[in-house]
């Protein structure tokens, strides 16, 4: 199956609209800048109309300056009321899964739901060294984690522990009232195998384009039901770059000029094996990234999010929309994506503060842009 196959006229059946914030550091600015700002961008989406917001999490670079995506959520769920707030995603090779999971549940219950898992491997980076979990675990390691953390959500009373994680069973507290989701980043064949094998949905990143995600979400879909999963209940989220404005050329120019200083931060990674990181020119990146995702005019983008949406099983699109730099800019594009291509409703009053019961993840609002 192609991209040019997907039936765009599935667009807004079911599918959520969210934001993905980097928290970047951009020349000029103080760690303390980038958090404000990026934290300004996620009462921004509630404001404008978006379902939610989603966080990156890196350590030790300027790409992202947020060491803590589920801190950082936690601080936005206290700073809103309607919208869901996930981590995209979590290092887990960094953490024990129980210590997660633990935080997890316990923000689940403190947001009335309202709270967003996931989770990816990492990299080779010197994080691994520096938290003492080593490479080990970043290679062999990530099934046992994501094992035990997908038992730890599951609503299970008591769980106990594995090989790699060894300790006798424990009462889950605070426990879910049932199973939480867990999303797990996928940019390969073998994650996205694992990911399937436990009925756990995908979160796909900016590189790859739609033939490419079609092709993991493909094979998702056969593993998965090769393994008892009902399919209709997995909703996948794809992460897109958008950057709106009034031609196709200046919202290029935009993401041009921009992205790269932006970019540079990742040749910040430090690989224990002692390799370089971060190798691919910024600047034909950004130009890959402008031709595959939502950066042009109302009407180019409005198409773009139309065949992203119609992404097979894909129920959730998380937008970076941090590109062109700058506060300003990002909230003027923030709107604009909102209002002229996805036709979001502005939340004018939000509703009464706190603790409400767990949402469905069933409730979802139909969304979808306008033709023209």
């Amino acid at each position: 199956m192609t991209a040019e196959a997907i039936d765009a006229r599935r667009v807004g059946r079911g599918v959520r609209t969210h934001l993905f914030l980097l928290a970047g550091q951009r020349p000029g600015d103080t760690h303390a800048a980038a958090l404000a700002n990026a934290h300004d961008y996620g009462r921004a989406a509630e404001a404008t109309g978006f379902d939610g917001v989603w966080i990156a999490e890196h350590h030790f670079i300027s790409y992202g300056v947020c060491p803590s995506a589920v801190t950082f959520a936690a601080h936005l769920l206290g700073a809103t009321r309607s919208i869901e707030v996930g981590t995209a995603a979590c290092i887990l090779s960094n953490r024990h899964p129980v210590a997660l999971g633990e935080e997890a549940a316990l923000l689940h219950e403190l947001s009335g739901g309202r709270f967003r898992l996931g989770v990816g491997r990492g990299g080779p980076w010197v994080d691994l060294e520096v938290f003492g979990t080593g490479l080990d675990r970043f290679h062999e390691g990530f099934h046992d984690s994501l094992e035990l953390l997908a038992r730890w959500l599951s609503g299970q009373p008591t769980v106990g522990g594995s090989g790699r994680f060894p300790f006798r069973p424990v009462p889950v507290v605070p426990r879910p009232p049932g199973r939480l989701p867990v999303w797990v980043a996928a940019t390969s064949t073998g994650t996205v195998d694992l990911a399937a094998r436990h009925g756990l949905p995908l979160l796909l990143g900016l590189h790859a384009d739609l033939s490419e995600k079609v092709e993991l979400l493909d094979r998702y879909a056969r593993t998965a039901t090769s393994h008892g999963h009902d399919l209709a209940g997995i909703g996948h989220a794809s992460a897109h770059l958008a950057q709106v404005a009034e031609t196709d050329e200046a919202a290029a120019e935009a993401v041009r000029v921009g992205l790269a200083p932006l970019l540079a931060g990742v040749r910040e990674y430090v690989r224990l094996d002692g390799a370089p990181a971060g190798q691919r020119d910024p600047a034909d990146y950004a130009r890959h990234l402008i031709d595959i995702h939502p950066v042009g005019s109302t009407r180019r983008c409005r198409q773009a999010v139309a065949r992203a949406a119609a992404l097979p099983g894909v129920r959730h699109l998380l937008f970076m929309v941090e590109a062109a730099g700058g506060r300003e800019p990002t909230l003027d594009n923030i709107e604009r994506l909102a209002s002229a291509v996805l036709d979001l409703a502005p939340r004018r009053e939000p509703p009464t503060s706190g603790m409400r019961p767990a949402s469905s993840p069933s409730a979802v609002r139909p969304v979808g842009p306008r033709s023209g």
